[in-house]
């Protein structure tokens, strides 16, 4: 998948793209476990991303605490409306300018009902939609976050926010 500036697609285009087919949950739906039980190491996540991207001759990704926020802004979002969509709390692009951090690229990918770094990622990568922004070649940043909403359907929600 080649990589192309909003600029030249246009921004609601260029989202439009990268976000097709990027919300997932586990089905079927996961055995309830106790919000306790959610483990996100950002840590751990930066390093299973970058080691799928370095496996497929792609740049490491870094954290970046404007874009962990970010990502905590929509799993915190989609929580509390328990519901699962990019749309929750407004468009990507939207969100990206309203946090005054439009970049060229962004891709985001969000889930539910996991509850384990290692779990989400795997789901991803099984993901064809979620795949390709995990091997988008232009990432370089990252933010994830999830959120615990116990008296909902998926208990968890996830949002990965990766940026050039």
């Amino acid at each position: 998948m080649q990589s192309r500036s909003f600029f030249r697609l246009g921004l609601p285009l260029a989202l439009g793209l990268a976000l097709h087919g990027c919300a997932t949950a586990p089905s079927p739906s996961p055995p309830s476990l106790p919000a306790q039980a959610l483990e996100l190491n950002p840590d751990t996540a930066r390093n299973l991303i970058s080691a799928y991207r370095q496996a497929h001759g792609l740049s490491r990704v870094t954290l970046d605490g404007n874009l962990e926020k970010f990502a905590q802004r929509q799993a915190d979002a989609m929580a509390s409306a328990d519901h699962l969509s990019h749309e929750v709390d407004g468009s990507l692009s939207k969100r990206l300018k309203g946090a005054d951090l439009a970049r060229a690229t962004a891709v985001e990918n969000v889930s539910a009902g996991y509850h384990s770094v290692e779990d989400v990622f795997a789901g991803w990568r099984h993901s064809p939609g979620h795949d390709a922004n995990l091997l988008d070649p232009a990432m370089r940043h990252m933010g994830i976050a999830a959120a615990v909403a116990p008296a909902t359907h998926y208990k968890t929600f996830w949002a990965l926010v990766m940026t050039n």
